[in-house]
């Protein structure tokens, strides 16, 4: 079956396997910390709850089974562990069948982690590591060649990913055809990083340029990722270099990482050798394998009908999955941009009733802007979800409608696994009496600003977002 083998890419499927086994890493990492606050049995969305609405056949999970915090745990336990195997390349040199079943483990488990993860895992990037975690399970061990068909099977995912996202900012917020929407963007991305504010004081003709950029990038470059060597290699390099900037400007989860360790496997190993030597010593490749990898690229031809079509769609859905699998899935980011910040600040009282002198005290999350003279942290690949889903809260109530009045309760009880998701408690001791929300207008401190004052931000009261709130006004169990 040499004829299925892919000469000349074993360095890209080495990078691919790597690099995917360590964002799986990440993903069971921060699962493991932050669900027992966002989805346990006393979580703000608690999974049992959600099991109870839901079959298998609409959320296929193995949670549906059997669920509780213990085994959850485990799971994301075991998840972790195998995907540090492979990182360090302990699955790769396994018996093929090994090797295959160990991807398969790490993809059921986080499948059945998404499943049940409600608004807490409503991202794109969930569905992309998913829908590659798929393809590695089909990338082979250390003793067969690369398949061919799975490594063009990668290019048609970075397509998608690319494309869609190029075709979504063309069809919606008008800012991307006049090329200005990153005079704003950088400052109200969902979570800053610590350069992100630098980029957005850069002139503005730079951001327009920045933009055109983009657009060849997502709209041009992903055709020419099915032409022959060195053209397809060259256009992957574009597409990581572009993933780079965005990784530098900003906080985006692992959605820039998976993009780039996808484009690893474009690259030649005429490009790797370089830097590294390239040794290849494959055995012949199993029958049963080869028919495996057909099998995957049928059903992917077939289950590839609803997201093509969605990119000819004027309608195009952004991040959509088509199948409670999430493989072969829509993807794109950011097709409208807003244009100022707003930031819902949270704030804790020890007083019963507000007089002059009554003291409230701010909760600091950890990635989202709060404390003005905090410069943004870099957390990426890191996820973290309250903060994502704070900035969804800040432009509009209805997003938080069905956690954030649980998770104020949580900060009335000083529940210790909810306070493990922030950056600072201002009532170690005893817990407030009373909390309440109230939005703010945020935007970078000028330099001049900065100078005088060592503020990054500037921040102004616009709205109450919850009134003050004592345990006793909770009707909730």
């Amino acid at each position: 079956m040499e004829w299925a083998a892919a000469d000349g890419y074993t360095i890209g499927r080495l990078l691919v396997t790597r690099g995917l086994a360590a964002l799986y890493l990440v993903a069971f990492l921060a699962a493991l910390l932050q669900f027992r606050a966002l989805i346990g049995t006393r979580g703000l969305l608690p999974v049992p709850d959600y099991l109870a609405a839901r079959s298998f056949r609409s959320s296929p999970s193995l949670f549906h089974f059997r669920y509780s915090d213990r085994l959850f745990a485990t799971l994301a336990t075991v998840g972790a562990i195998l995907a540090a195997l492979t990182l360090v390349g302990f699955t790769e040199r396994m018996p093929l069948v090994v090797c295959m079943g160990v991807w398969f483990v790490m993809w059921a488990f986080y499948l059945s982690i998404v499943n049940v993860g409600q608004a807490w895992y409503s991202f794109g990037w969930e569905s992309l590591l998913l829908e590659a975690g798929v393809l590695a399970i089909f990338l082979g061990n250390a003793d067969v060649a690369p398949p061919f068909l799975v490594l063009i099977l990668m290019r048609w995912v970075l397509f998608r990913v690319e494309f869609g996202a190029g075709l979504i900012k063309m069809r919606g917020d008008p800012c991307w055809r006049d090329l200005t929407c990153l005079y704003y963007h950088h400052e109200t991305q969902p979570m800053p990083g610590p350069l992100s504010r630098w980029f957005h004081l850069l002139p503005r003709p730079v951001h327009k340029v920045e933009v055109a950029g983009n657009h060849v990038t997502q709209l041009v470059v992903p055709f020419a990722l099915f032409l022959p060597q060195p053209v397809a290699g060259i256009a992957a390099a574009v597409m990581i270099l572009t993933q780079l900037w965005l990784v530098a400007s900003g906080n985006f989860a692992w959605l820039n990482w998976i993009t780039i360790v996808l484009a690893f496997s474009v690259l030649p190993d005429e490009f790797y050798a370089r830097f590294i030597p390239v040794e290849t010593d494959y055995g012949p490749t199993p029958l049963p394998f080869t028919v495996a990898v057909v099998a995957l690229t049928v059903v992917t031809v077939v289950l590839s009908y609803r997201p093509a079509r969605n990119l000819a769609s004027k309608r195009q859905a952004m991040n959509a999955s088509f199948n409670q699998w999430h493989f072969v899935n829509a993807y794109g980011a950011f097709g409208s941009i807003t244009r100022t910040r707003r930031e819902v600040i949270v704030e804790g009282t020890a007083d019963r009733v507000d007089t002059p002198a009554t003291e409230w005290r701010e909760y600091e999350f950890k990635g989202k802007p709060g404390d003005v003279r905090r410069r943004p942290r870099q957390y990426a690949p890191y996820h973290l979800r309250l903060d994502w889903l704070m900035w969804f809260a800040a432009i509009s109530r209805d997003y938080a409608a069905l956690w954030f009045p649980r998770f104020v309760r949580k900060l009335l009880e000083n529940d210790r696994d909810t306070l493990k998701l922030l950056r600072h408690n201002p009532f170690p001791d005893q817990p407030p009496v009373r909390v309440r929300a109230r939005l703010f207008r945020y935007r970078y401190a000028t330099r001049t600003e900065r100078r005088a004052t060592g503020a990054w931000w500037v921040r102004e009261p616009v709205a109450d977002f919850m009134m003050p709130m004592a345990l006793s006004d909770m009707q909730m169990p």
